[in-house]
């Protein structure tokens, strides 16, 4: 896909062409066009070291999420998704490792159009849209992850 470039930090192996689909539909439901977007997966150590230099906090996050662009729904972004926290919360949660990538994904893509989970009630509903997302590509989230 034009303007996605997705970077992995060594040992981590996703697979990209899955990735690009999700990031398709999504364009396509979700109606924003894509000028430069960067998704990185890291490993916890990058995402705090990300979260202490650029957000000024100390620990570890499943996803950090830049918008550069002055449009909402024209994206010029980085997103960086923690996979060692997405597979902790996929314990937690009790579902599958892809399952949770997948949702990270979504949930980046939201913030980056101006969704915000800040305060109960925008949690509320931007949590409402992430699920709606989830269930809808869930078939499309297994394979994600490559061992």
């Amino acid at each position: 896909m034009k303007g996605i470039k997705i970077f992995t930090e060594k040992g981590i192996r996703v697979n990209k062409s899955k990735i690009e689909t999700i990031l398709d539909k999504l364009k396509n439901d979700l109606d924003f066009k894509i000028d430069s977007f960067e998704l990185n997966f890291v490993n916890s150590q990058t995402i705090i070291e990300i979260n202490k230099k650029y957000l000024n906090h100390k620990d570890s996050t499943d996803i950090i999420t830049f918008n550069y662009s002055d449009e909402k729904f024209r994206f010029d972004a980085e997103i960086f998704i923690s996979i060692t926290d997405a597979i902790e919360n996929a314990k937690k949660y009790k579902v599958q490792n892809d399952n949770e990538v997948g949702r990270l994904i979504i949930h980046g893509i939201l913030h980056l159009l101006g969704y915000d989970d800040m305060t109960p009630s925008k949690k509320k509903t931007m949590k409402k849209h992430e699920n709606f997302y989830v269930k809808k590509y869930d078939k499309l989230f297994k394979g994600i992850l490559l061992q």
